[in-house]
């Protein structure tokens, strides 16, 4: 119970981060949220495991630390950057050689025990996609950083991204199904949305840590 109210906590905290800059530039305590998120890292670097994890974490820690007294304004405007970056890793790492399947392949096994060649194709294109979409992100992210007021800022990293992450998402779940029509996969092979969400709350976590370790 104790993990889950602070995976809660700290979701809420992400999410609520660029309005936090935001107000802090307009109070005058910029510093604040980056603290607050370094406070994040230094308990997951103290709770982890692996020593590569907690050094990683601690790098993060030095850098929204440093940012927290020098350079306020661009500093604290990085964390949207280094999220958008670690998904764009995370998503274009299993893309290469030997790092495979693709990240999506192995979310969609857990609806197919055996992936069809087309099917598993199509899912590294999704993989792709999803890649070059944080890629953008991190891009955006740097332009608005450096020459935009920090409302634009706000509104971009606050709200706009989750709004195009939810358009790609419905654009590819339509996509999906009009691809599974042309391979002739059945139906009933075909998940719905509660399945798959379903699956990836029961198994996803296993994935994303074999990935995260990898």
């Amino acid at each position: 119970m104790k993990v889950v109210l602070r995976s809660i906590i700290s979701s809420l905290l992400f999410l609520l981060y660029p309005y936090l800059v935001y107000r802090g530039v307009q109070e005058g305590i910029v510093w604040f949220a980056p603290v607050i998120i370094a406070s994040l890292y230094l308990f997951q670097a103290v709770q982890a495991k692996s020593s590569r994890l907690r050094f990683k974490n601690l790098d993060i820690v030095f850098l929204l630390l440093l940012g927290s007294v020098f350079y306020q304004d661009i500093m604290a405007k990085l964390m949207p950057i280094f999220i958008q970056l670690s998904l764009m890793n995370f998503f274009g790492k299993t893309l290469f050689e030997g790092r495979g399947p693709s990240l999506v392949e192995r979310f969609a096994s857990l609806d197919f025990p055996d992936i069809p060649p087309a099917v598993s194709r199509y899912c590294r294109y999704v993989t792709m996609m999803w890649t070059g979409f944080f890629a953008f992100n991190v891009a955006a992210c740097i332009v608005l950083a450096l020459f935009a007021p920090v409302s634009w800022w706000a509104l971009y990293t606050g709200v706009m991204i989750f709004l195009l992450s939810g358009v790609l998402m419905v654009g590819e779940y339509i996509g999906r199904h009009l691809f599974f029509r042309t391979i002739e996969l059945p139906d009933k092979q075909i998940p719905g949305v509660k399945d798959s969400i379903r699956s990836m709350m029961i198994n996803g976590r296993s994935i994303w840590l074999d990935v995260r370790a990898s």
